[in-house]
């Protein structure tokens, strides 16, 4: 769920983050100078931690970014799955036809609010109605294909089964997201430099402060990395513009 929430994970991420920095500023004051060698040991570590952390932030970005384009082209996909099922009902019987592309419709309507609903207690009640329209859909289709059953009415056939399988698949994806795992490999990471930079600032109490600026920077590229993978949470959402776009086509006469 906090990964659904990218300003909250904003907030603990530099919450978390900045004591991290303090506590290794603290363990600093209990330290003696161990020397130069030392110092030259330390810079190499820290060194070593950053770019990790940067490297594993880019990873899971890139990540990310993959599965946003993912659920994009599903959605291309699955609104041109329902257009071309909606013009192979010409080919059904007229009763058929009329009663497939009104529930086609209805289902366009459905699979726009699957994209633009937010609100999770909402999520139930679209997967029933789903649900109901794509039996009554492949209900709709059973009779005439069982009564013809030639090559034309299988390509009918095959048009649905592909409106069916164009939502599992979009489903899918929406649950591809970034393993927890990685989460965890991430906060792991970015705790120990924020540690290892507390632990070697020198100088004046002004100079510490930057310590605010790495957990800020990092907390952002989580919130960009949560908001782009979270497929509801946060501000960057799939805009299902081609389903949009085919539900106006439909209305028209």
């Amino acid at each position: 769920m906090l990964l659904d929430h990218p300003v909250v994970l904003f907030a603990l991420s530099f919450v978390v983050l900045t004591g991290s920095a303090w506590s290794g500023v603290a363990l600093l004051g209990r330290r003696q100078d161990p020397g130069v060698d030392v110092h030259d040991d330390y810079g190499t570590i820290v060194a070593a931690t950053l770019t990790l952390l940067g490297l594993i932030i880019g990873f899971s970005f890139s990540m990310a970014i993959n599965r946003y384009d993912q659920r994009k082209n599903l959605e291309e996909e699955e609104a041109n799955a329902i257009g071309t099922a909606y013009v192979r009902a010409d080919l059904l019987p007229a009763a058929d036809a009329a009663r497939l592309r009104a529930l086609l419709k209805q289902y366009v309507d459905v699979r726009m609010e699957f994209y633009d609903t937010t609100k999770i207690e909402l999520h139930p009640d679209i997967t029933r109605r789903r649900a109901k329209l794509q039996a009554d859909l492949w209900s709709t289709m059973v009779g005439p294909a069982a009564a013809q059953p030639t090559a034309v009415m299988a390509l009918v056939v095959k048009g649905m089964n592909d409106v069916l399988n164009a939502q599992g698949y979009t489903q899918a994806a929406w649950w591809n997201r970034i393993p927890h795992a990685a989460w965890v490999l991430m906060f792991i990471i970015a705790i120990a430099s924020n540690v290892l930079l507390g632990y070697g600032t020198r100088g004046t109490s002004g100079v510490r402060r930057l310590l605010f600026v790495m957990p800020l920077v990092i907390s952002v590229s989580f919130l960009l990395i949560a908001d782009i993978d979270s497929p509801r949470g946060g501000l960057i959402h799939v805009n299902p513009q081609n389903l949009k776009s085919l539900a106006d086509s439909l209305r028209t006469p």
